[in-house]
């Protein structure tokens, strides 16, 4: 079954900030250390903020990526960023493939 997670923002949930960006933490963390990995993470919007090197879950995602998960960006979020030099893991694609995936996904969770 291939699984893909959607990450949309730079924080899990609406309310604080400060929360939503630690229980976004621990999601990375706990997927880190489960069993069953997806086969993908994209990142569109400020989610694409994750995989800087100043990011704070910036280890965590690296750890995935060598883990098998593929850690994809949207380009068009990354350029309208200004971020293409500042990407710390995983890598950036297009809308093109990033359907694709979605399409051909089994399951799709979006945070």
């Amino acid at each position: 079954m291939k699984t893909v997670v959607v990450i949309n923002s730079e924080l899990m949930g609406r309310g604080d900030d400060k929360l939503g960006e630690q229980i976004l933490g621990n999601f990375f963390n706990q997927l880190l250390g489960s069993g069953r990995k997806p086969d993908a993470l994209i990142f569109y919007n400020a989610g694409v903020k994750l995989l800087l090197n100043d990011s704070p879950v910036s280890g965590t995602l690296d750890s995935l990526f060598k883990a098998g998960v593929d850690l994809i960006a949207c380009g068009t979020c990354v350029s309208y960023f200004k971020l293409n030099e500042k990407m710390a893991t995983g890598r950036v694609s297009n809308m093109q493939e990033i359907v694709s995936i979605l399409m051909d996904a089994d399951k799709v969770v979006t945070i």
